[in-house]
C-alpha cells in the first residue's frame, strides 16, 4: 500500500509539472498575441509588488546587516576593509537579493495564487468562465505572470538597496568602517553586469513562480483539502524550481575567475 501510494503521489507530480509546462508554452502564445487583461494584470501587479514591499525590505535589511557581520570581523583580520563593502554588494546583486526576494514573494504570492485559483477550481468557477467564454489563461494566469515578472525585478533592485544599507550601517557602528571606505568598495568592485543578472534572474524567478502557483491551482482537486495541499505543494516546488534554476543561471553568467581586487 506504501509502495502504490509512492507512486501515485510521483504521477501525480509528474503530471502536474507536465501542465505547468504546458501552462507556460499557452501563457507565452497568449502574451504574444496580446491577450492582456490590462484591469486584472494592474490588480496582480499591486499585490505583488507594494504589498509585498514591507516583508521584502525586512528581510534584505537583516540579511545585509547579518551578512556583512559574518564578513567583516573575518576580513579586518586579514587587513582587507577596503573590499568588505564590495563584497556584500556582490552576494547580493548576485544571488541574495534576488534569490532571497524569490523566496518571499514564493512565500506570499505563489501560495495565494495556488489556494485563490484552487479553490475557483473545486467551486466550479472556472467552469463558469469557459460557460461565459472566458478563458481562464487571459483572465486568471496572465494577469499574475506579468505582474510577478514585472514587480519582483523592482523588489530585487529595492532589496539590494536597502540590503546595502543594513550593511553601511553596521559596519560604522560596529565596526567603525567609515561609508566612504565602504562606498567606495562598492564602486570598485560592482558592474552593471551584476545589475543585470539580478534582473534577468528576478524576471525568471517571477515567471516560474506564477506558472507553478497558477497550475497547481488550476489542477486542484478533492475540495477544501486539495485546496491546502496544493497551497502548500506549490510553495515547496517553487522554491525548489528557484533554487535549481539559480544553480544553473549563475554557472552561465559567472563562469571564469573574476576580476582580481586584492594581491
Amino acid at each position: 500500500m506504501t509502495g502504490k501510494t509512492i507512486d501515485n503521489k510521483i504521477q501525480i507530480w509528474l503530471e502536474r509539472m507536465l501542465s505547468a509546462l504546458l501552462l507556460m508554452g499557452q501563457v507565452i502564445v497568449h502574451i504574444l498575441q496580446g491577450k492582456i487583461n490590462r484591469r486584472n494584470t494592474l490588480e496582480q501587479m499591486g499585490i505583488v509588488g507594494p504589498d509585498s514591499l514591507a516583508i521584502a525590505l525586512i528581510t534584505a535589511i537583516f540579511v545585509g546587516a547579518v551578512f556583512t557581520i559574518q564578513v567583516a570581523r573575518e576580513f579586518l583580520n586579514f587587513g582587507a576593509v577596503q573590499a568588505i563593502g564590495g563584497v556584500l554588494v556582490l552576494a547580493l546583486s548576485r544571488e541574495l537579493a534576488p534569490v532571497l526576494t524569490a523566496v518571499v514573494i514564493a512565500a506570499r504570492v505563489g501560495s495565494a495564487f495556488a489556494a485563490e485559483i484552487g479553490t475557483m477550481k473545486v467551486t466550479e468557477q472556472i467552469d463558469a468562465l469557459y460557460v461565459l467564454k472566458s478563458d481562464p489563461i487571459d483572465y486568471l494566469v496572465v494577469p499574475r505572470t506579468i505582474a510577478c515578472c514585472v514587480m519582483l525585478p523592482i523588489l530585487t533592485i529595492i532589496s539590494l538597496v536597502t540590503g546595502t544599507i543594513g550593511g553601511i550601517i553596521v559596519s560604522s557602528t560596529i565596526y567603525n568602517i567609515s561609508q566612504a571606505t565602504f562606498i567606495e568598495s562598492i564602486q570598485d568592485f560592482l558592474q552593471i553586469w551584476d545589475i543585470i543578472s539580478a534582473m534577468i534572474k528576478a524576471v525568471i524567478f517571477g515567471g516560474l513562480i506564477a506558472i507553478i502557483g497558477c497550475s497547481w491551482g488550476l489542477t486542484t482537486t478533492g475540495g477544501a483539502k486539495g485546496v491546502g495541499q496544493s497551497t502548500t505543494t506549490a510553495v515547496v516546488m517553487a522554491l525548489i524550481t528557484i533554487f535549481i534554476s539559480n544553480f544553473f543561471l549563475s554557472w552561465l553568467m559567472f563562469q571564469g575567475l573574476g576580476r582580481q581586487f586584492l594581491n
